[in-house]
């Protein structure tokens, strides 16, 4: 695992699988044009703020919190996105200390 993940949630240790922890952030260029409003609102929180690897499974299976307002057909339109969608973000610049998920200050 890497900051800010805590512990790792897997024996697997091919370096081909993405640590936990690794933020992404979905690449400027992919085209969201066809997708729902509701479905570019998600797509460019992803490509302004990323996401970060939080469990391992299917792959790049998206979760979030659970509300009786998400419409799952909706959410359905994302299950196109795939890991070359993505690129890795580096934040080891904000780690305040390895063993925290403290943020350093601006």
């Amino acid at each position: 695992h890497v900051w800010p993940a805590r512990h790792d949630a897997s024996s697997n240790t091919d370096p081909s699988y993405p640590p936990m922890g690794q933020r992404f952030r979905l690449e400027a260029a992919f085209d969201t044009s066809g997708f729902s409003w509701e479905a570019r609102v998600i797509l460019e929180a992803m490509k302004t703020y990323g996401l970060i690897l939080a469990d391992n499974g299917s792959p790049w299976y998206l979760s979030g919190a659970p509300d009786e307002r998400w419409d799952n057909d909706v959410l359905h339109e994302l299950d196109v996105l795939q890991g070359s969608d993505f690129e890795a973000v580096d934040v080891s610049s904000l780690m305040v200390d390895p063993d925290s998920a403290a943020v350093a200050a601006p």
